[in-house]
């Protein structure tokens, strides 16, 4: 694991408030953190393929044994990522935010 983990209160606050989903990996079903509640340390463990340090912050304690042991291919995890981020809320890096208006607010 990396410096960025997370520390064992910082841990078990997130366990206690958290409300995962489930995604599938390899016919088995992991409850990850929804993308919102996602930390940056996630993501640079994604950048960097960290997928064990990725999986110890962004799943279910209980369910990070078992994304280990599965061992799965850079294919299924680039899936198995993919679907845990759109599985509840938006993909990271986008913005709840209204749309820029088509109007100009320029004097004239």
């Amino acid at each position: 694991m990396t410096d960025s983990t997370l520390t064992p209160a910082d841990a078990q606050e997130i366990e206690a408030t958290a409300d995962y989903v489930s995604v599938e990996l390899d016919g088995q079903a992991l409850r990850v953190l929804p993308v919102g509640q996602w930390r940056p340390s996630f993501l640079r463990a994604l950048r960097n393929a960290d997928f064990d340090t990725w999986a110890a912050l962004a799943l279910h304690p209980e369910d990070v044994a078992t994304f280990v042991d599965l061992d799965a291919t850079m294919d299924q995890i680039g899936d198995f990522t993919s679907r845990a981020m759109s599985a509840a809320g938006e993909t990271p890096g986008k913005s709840g935010a209204r749309g820029r208006s088509s109007r100009s607010t320029r004097k004239r």
